[in-house]
């Protein structure tokens, strides 16, 4: 059985490699391509109307960054979410993005507090209708308005990395947690906060909110492995 279905999507751009590595990277992060799912180049090229080298190349840069692996046999699969892993990225975020608070701490307008505001409250009319992709671009943007004031360049560039393994995992428990909600009260919390000129207290609701999101799906592993017992 064919693994992908016809979508017409073609690459026309002079960088093959770099556009083939966009579209593999959103099929892994969106669960087009799922945990342990083999990566057939063939397969790739065929959908993509391109040779096998750009696909090998993108599909490297992909292995180095975690989200496919090369096995003895040379498949190669993509990888899967290991709780251990998520544990990492969770303190690896909220430490970031807490060193890009203290650095544009006083670039922060009410402009920008208004639409944190605007942003976080369409995220939760999302998460209402059951619209968790958009509800997760949401929270993405939410915190990435603060992320965007900082000049540090290479912080930046490690976040952005990050937030893809991050944007995969909350994507496939977004729809599974049950009180996805709350990291709406949260956000509010770490805006009130910041109204205050309250660093601290900025600081530390950021570290809550990333810790709260991942004892969520950490109480959701918890229940799922009960059920399945």
């Amino acid at each position: 059985m064919n693994t992908f279905e016809s979508t017409g999507q073609k690459i026309r751009r002079k960088f093959m490699r770099d556009e083939v590595y966009d579209i593999l990277l959103d099929w892994i992060v969106t669960g087009k391509l799922i945990a342990d799912q083999q990566i057939r180049d063939k397969e790739i090229s065929e959908q993509l109307g391109v040779s096998r080298t750009p696909i090998r190349e993108a599909l490297l840069r992909l292995e180095n960054e975690g989200f496919v692996q090369t096995k003895a046999n040379s498949s190669t699969f993509v990888t899967p979410i290991k709780y251990q892993e998520i544990k990492h990225y969770y303190s690896i975020a909220y430490t970031l993005e807490k060193l890009v608070i203290e650095e544009i701490y006083t670039k922060i307008t009410d402009q920008h507090l208004e639409k944190m505001m605007n942003v976080n409250q369409e995220m939760y009319l999302s998460i209402k209708e059951g619209n968790y992709l958009t509800a997760l671009k949401k929270d993405t943007e939410f915190h990435a308005i603060p992320i965007s004031l900082s000049f540090n360049a290479e912080l930046k560039k490690i976040l952005t990395n990050l937030k893809h393994k991050l944007k995969r995992i909350e994507l496939y428990y977004y729809d599974k947690i049950e009180d996805a909600h709350i990291s709406f009260v949260e956000h509010e919390q770490i805006i009130d906060a910041l109204k205050q000129n309250n660093l601290n207290l900025t600081l530390e609701y950021i570290e809550q909110n990333w810790k709260k999101g991942l004892e969520r799906i950490q109480n959701h592993l918890i229940k799922n492995e009960n059920v399945n017992r």
